[in-house]
């Protein structure tokens, strides 16, 4: 078993002991989720560190859009409940590069991008193929989608 889906179900354990429902419940989703990544396709296998770590960040995604829906829709105590699951999840993942940091990369690839040829908007495609493998896991992808697009366009 790795390491983070063995913290994972230690940390489950912890929290139907002290009784933390929001906890429990969130950390029984996820593992739910894991298992069902495990065992999608045509044959079962154990994911990797990395792998959970993916289905882990899934997960929180949901969780942002949920709470984003259903503050739109006025239910501000579902949507709470969801960001307190994505806090919670966030606790299992790399923090996340902040604005400036991730600004800093995409300058740098732009710059290469440009260095190899590549102009305007139509250089995305370049840009990101510089960025995703150095932002992997530390930004989300429209976020980074975003900045391109930005340091592109000004």
């Amino acid at each position: 078993m790795t390491t983070l889906k063995s913290k994972l179900q230690e940390d489950l354990t912890a929290a139907i002991r002290g009784r933390d429902e929001l906890r429990s419940s969130t950390l029984r989703l996820t593992l739910t989720a894991i298992t069902k990544e495990e065992v999608a396709g045509t044959e079962a296998r154990e994911l990797s560190d990395d792998d959970v770590q993916k289905v882990i960040a899934r997960e929180a995604k949901k969780r942002r859009e949920a709470a984003e829906a259903f503050g739109q829709a006025g239910r501000t105590e579902q949507a709470e409940k969801e960001k307190a699951e994505g806090e919670i999840l966030a606790e299992y993942l790399p923090k996340q590069l902040s604005d400036d940091e991730l600004r800093e990369i995409v300058t740098q690839a732009v710059e290469e991008a440009r260095a190899a040829g590549a102009e305007g908007p139509r250089a995305m495609g370049q840009v990101m193929k510089i960025v995703n493998p150095k932002v992997a896991g530390l930004a989300e992808g429209g976020r980074v989608a975003a900045t391109v697009k930005k340091l592109l366009a000004g």
